[in-house]
């Protein structure tokens, strides 16, 4: 798959950051359209896209880089090619979410109001990204074979797509997309159920996607690794934990909170 979309010759424009941008685009846009809903500012949302976006854009290619120090030491001039892949989602949503949760304070604005919004639009946007992924021939399994594909019943264009250097591979870039778009359409339902509590919309995309991550990365063969763990399993063991503690406190801190109010009240 050729992973360039369109050669100028002077200047390449890759399908990588033609999905990337794609993602940015739909993403502000949902996360634009909810905020309006929950009479928080649009200035606000928009400052925080201009600043948390290329922050979460370094943090991503930071975190790649670092568990890959032994190419980019040699190659340092390779470290700014972003466009031919090389970010790590949990790096950018690490960089990211630091930097809302400083942004939110300084504004005086909930953190977990603000989380809310965002992580619907996230994980639609892994799901898009993912097919960046597909053209960079990045972020599949293992070798496999032509008749295993076809009983998938995948398309000749992603059956083609996996063929790369000669073989056959399992398309895991696909099953993560497909379990991303699963979350957003169950994510954006659970935000609006009147007794979802503020934060747990959070927790959800944590536990969900922590699950879904830690499953399929089990099936790559491009993970980044740290001895013989796969950082990214490790990650979704702890995301989804945080995700599970983050539902349940949030629910019982707004039961607290409604038993002290009405006991105010008499």
């Amino acid at each position: 798959m050729n992973p360039i979309m369109i050669d100028f010759g002077f200047i390449q424009i890759y399908w990588y950051s033609f999905f990337l941008l794609i993602a940015f685009i739909i993403g502000c846009y949902l996360a634009l359209k909810e905020a309006k809903k929950r009479n928080i500012d649009e200035d606000f949302m928009i400052n925080l896209f201009f600043y948390t976006i290329p922050i979460a854009f370094i943090g991503a290619r930071i975190y790649y880089v670092i568990f890959n120090l032994d190419y980019y030491s040699i190659n340092p001039i390779e470290i700014i090619k972003i466009w031919e892949g090389g970010l790590a989602i949990h790096g950018g949503v690490l960089a990211g979410f630091l930097f809302i949760l400083f942004y939110c304070r300084k504004h005086k604005v909930s953190l977990f109001q603000i989380t809310d919004i965002l992580v619907v639009s996230l994980i639609l946007g892994q799901a898009i990204g993912r097919w960046g992924n597909f053209f960079n021939g990045e972020a599949h399994g293992a070798v496999t074979t032509l008749a295993h594909l076809q009983n998938l019943h995948l398309p000749n264009f992603i059956i083609n797509g996996m063929y790369i250097d000669g073989n056959y591979y399992i398309p895991t870039f696909l099953y993560e997309s497909i379990w991303n778009i699963i979350g957003f359409i169950i994510l954006y339902i659970y935000r609006n159920r009147k007794n979802t509590h503020i934060g747990q919309t959070t927790g959800f995309y944590l536990l969900w996607y922590g699950i879904g991550r830690l499953i399929i990365e089990g099936m790559r063969t491009d993970s980044l690794m740290l001895g013989n763990i796969r950082i990214a399993q490790l990650v979704s063991i702890i995301t989804l934990i945080i995700g599970i503690i983050l539902i349940v406190y949030q629910k019982y801190q707004n039961r607290y909170q409604k038993e002290e109010n009405s006991e105010s009240d008499i």
